[in-house]
């Protein structure tokens, strides 16, 4: 019998919320209900309170500073419940957003699932790195009716199938992080192609939000090295693309120790959207429409010094092995020689700037090639490198 956790605001959703509990209960589960209401500190609506989530200090009387106290201890609370097996939300914008920067915080695997009124539009805050899976409400959550009372019971029944299935067959081999973009994709193949026998290859989509899943997996534990090829997530954070990595890029790698060997692929580029959505302050500037949601711009060679600031100054906070390797030749697909995106001042500028910032010791070393990133040959040096810090074949 496995033991699912219920929360929302039982003071405005106390119907919506009890119906979903007994449907995981006559599931054969167990619930623990969880209030994170916050109009009354006083009030006994579920299993736990709300303040005994929260404590007294989040009650203020005003619900803008009361909402944000009690998600704050939501995110501290839940993740410490060590018989937590998988949860359960439902609310309209305000409780969903109260819910899952919590759930954000539980590992990936464990079922959490959000009924919301917002679950159909921009839901990157709501998810973030985690595998939260939001559904739409379709009507608003307030009151049970021939609408809800379908749509609740479907939630309720996915997560007590998830909470009966038996455990994922898990592979004994380490797990490896991978960072891979369209254009680097020739030599994260042959990495991974190299590699399968030795490691679970996980292979992240370097668009914002793939760099951070990977690193919410580094810093969980279950990643034990990293081949981190494609940091073009770097040159929208520098140069405001829309597929940004955060500021704690890098982070994680830091923080955890794990060996780690990378690359620049991919920063001769910054992403946006549709041509008409480019900032206008970039009017003019060199693009490449890779699909007709995506367009390409080159970046300069200011914007490629900064990113490699970044770059550098990542990896020096890092103790643990690092192998950095440069393909002077070019860093993507775009990037060769009679390519759209080739410009040798960039690249130099993006080379010598990791040069002077990169702090080089036994453990962390900057290795520049004569190669393109999709050579075959810097596929293998990849490889070469991590069997180095990681002691392999």
């Amino acid at each position: 019998m496995a033991h699912a956790y219920v929360v929302g605001t039982f003071d405005t959703k106390g119907d919506e919320l009890r119906h979903v509990a007994e449907l995981i209960r006559g599931a054969g589960h167990e619930v623990t209900t969880v209030d994170v209401g916050t109009a009354d500190p006083g009030a006994r609506l579920a299993d736990v309170t709300a303040a005994d989530v929260a404590g007294p200090d989040v009650f203020t009387g005003d619900r803008g500073t009361s909402v944000a106290g009690m998600a704050e201890a939501l995110e501290r609370w839940l993740p410490g419940r060590t018989d937590l097996d998988g949860v359960i939300g439902l609310g309209g914008s305000g409780g969903t957003a109260l819910v899952t920067p919590a759930l954000q915080r539980l590992p990936v695997g464990v079922p959490k699932i959000v009924v919301s009124t917002v679950a159909s539009g921009d839901v990157a805050a709501y998810v973030g790195s985690s595998d939260v899976t939001l559904m739409y409400s379709v009507t608003d959550v307030a009151g049970l009716n021939r609408i809800s009372r379908v749509v609740l019971s479907n939630a309720a029944h996915m997560l007590a199938g998830a909470l009966s299935a038996p455990p994922a067959v898990a592979d004994d081999k380490p797990a490896l992080g991978l960072t891979m973009f369209g254009v680097t994709t020739p030599c994260v193949t042959a990495v991974t192609e190299a590699l399968h026998d030795e490691y679970d290859c996980l292979v992240f989509h370097a668009t914002g939000t793939g760099g951070r899943a990977m690193e919410k997996l580094v810093d969980d534990g279950l990643v034990s090295a990293v081949v981190d090829v494609s940091t073009t997530e770097i040159a929208d954070l520098v140069a405001g693309g829309i597929m940004t990595a955060t500021e704690d890029r890098l982070g994680a790698i830091a923080r955890r120790r794990v060996p780690w060997v990378g690359s620049v692929g991919a920063l001769d580029m910054v992403n946006f959207g549709a041509p008409d959505t480019v900032p206008e302050r970039y009017r003019g500037r060199q693009f490449y429409e890779h699909n007709a949601q995506v367009t390409l711009m080159r970046t300069t060679p200011d914007e490629c010094r900064a990113a490699a600031r970044f770059l550098a100054h990542g990896l020096n906070a890092c103790e643990g092995p690092v192998r950095l390797l440069v393909p002077t030749r070019g860093v993507s697909a775009l990037d060769v020689e009679g390519g759209p995106f080739h410009d040798p001042e960039a690249t130099e500028a993006l080379v010598s700037t990791l040069r002077a910032e990169l702090r080089q010791t036994d453990d962390r070393r900057l290795i520049e090639t004569d190669l393109h990133v999709n050579d075959p040959e810097f596929a293998r040096a990849i490889v070469e490198n991590l069997h180095e810090i990681r002691g392999g074949a």
